[in-house]
């Protein structure tokens, strides 16, 4: 893996050890990864652990990977993003998704309704507040627009997370990368492309989204065990987090593979990804000896990658995290 490829790194939501995700950012900062990202999970404000890794690293680019649009308004989220860019010195890039309808209703008790819709409005929103401009009101309309008592702040770059393709289209309408997940390899492709159409459609065609993709990653001295893992990461995305990602690899061309693994962890999740499913499980990870994950993941530069973004596995051990991030720098 050459140095001049950009490369993110980023832990699965299910990992809490907030000193470990400390820990993790300061490694990737000193090993010279790109960029570290924290997704919004069920557990820490990932927006106040982000301060304190800004204040323990260097250079590393920080983002949120994905803050969900349920949860926070446009206001909330614009001055967490201003006061992420200050204390990390101009490192932060904030990354929006609309994230799952169990987490929109089961953890905010927020409808999820008209996902797309929500997302264009709190984009053009916050791109108003960060600008120095008053919030365009569009769910109400009887007050006076405010804005943010701040002084003028540079742009902050806004990623969006896109699986179905009006989301994806949006993301080349109005974003500045395009993050996905279980996004298979070979169909990276077709992402660029609603980009591409979302682009032309927003009058800007020869500026498309940056291309990072979020990769389940696992690496391990035994191939078996490296597979192991990843394996486990994906089978809980297909079976546990409601049907989106489900949904979306039966659209990109999966729906055997997805069945597969279904009927691997029916009755009970087991973590198996059966080998019917094994061209599911090499188009949408990285995993195997240091040699066979820098093979798999030279895969995803090849497929248009801009800056693929490494997910981490839940409840590795100091040397396991070593291993995986000095695989790669």
């Amino acid at each position: 893996m050459t140095a001049s490829r950009r490369l993110g790194v980023s832990v699965m939501p299910l990992e809490s050890r907030r000193e470990l995700i400390l820990n993790l950012a300061m490694s990737a900062d000193r090993l010279g990864y790109d960029a570290f990202f924290l997704p919004e999970t069920w557990s820490w404000d990932i927006t106040v652990i982000l301060g304190e890794i800004a204040a323990r690293t260097q250079r590393i680019t920080l983002g949120t990977s994905v803050l969900g649009i349920w949860g926070r308004t446009s206001a909330t989220i614009a001055m967490a993003a201003a006061t992420l860019a200050a204390a990390s010195g101009g490192r932060f890039v904030l990354g929006l998704g609309t994230s799952t309808p169990q987490l929109a209703e089961g953890l905010h008790d927020v409808p999820f309704t008209a996902p797309i819709g929500r997302m264009r409005r709190i984009v053009s929103q916050v791109r108003a507040l960060l600008g120095g401009e008053r919030i365009p009101l569009m769910a109400t309309s009887a007050s006076r627009s405010l804005k943010l008592n701040l002084p003028p702040l540079p742009r902050i770059p806004i990623y969006l997370a896109a699986l179905g393709a009006g989301a994806t289209r949006l993301a080349g309408e109005v974003g500045d990368a395009w993050l996905s997940f279980l996004y298979p390899a070979s169909r990276l492709d077709v992402g660029i492309a609603l980009l591409r159409e979302g682009a032309a459609h927003a009058g800007h065609p020869d500026t498309v989204p940056l291309i990072m993709p979020t990769i389940a990653t696992a690496v391990a001295a035994n191939g078996a065990a490296a597979r192991q893992s990843a394996a486990w990461v994906v089978a809980f995305y297909v079976t546990n987090m409601g049907a989106l990602y489900r949904e979306s690899l039966i659209r990109l061309g999966f729906g055997k593979e997805v069945d597969a693994i279904i009927a691997a962890n029916t009755p009970k999740v087991t973590g198996i990804v059966p080998l019917e499913a094994e061209a599911l499980l090499d188009e949408v990870s990285v995993y195997g000896t240091p040699d066979d994950a820098r093979r798999r993941l030279a895969r995803w530069y090849a497929a248009g990658a801009t800056m693929p973004v490494l997910l981490l596995p839940p409840n590795m051990t100091s040397e396991e995290m070593s291993l995986n991030l000095g695989t790669f720098r």
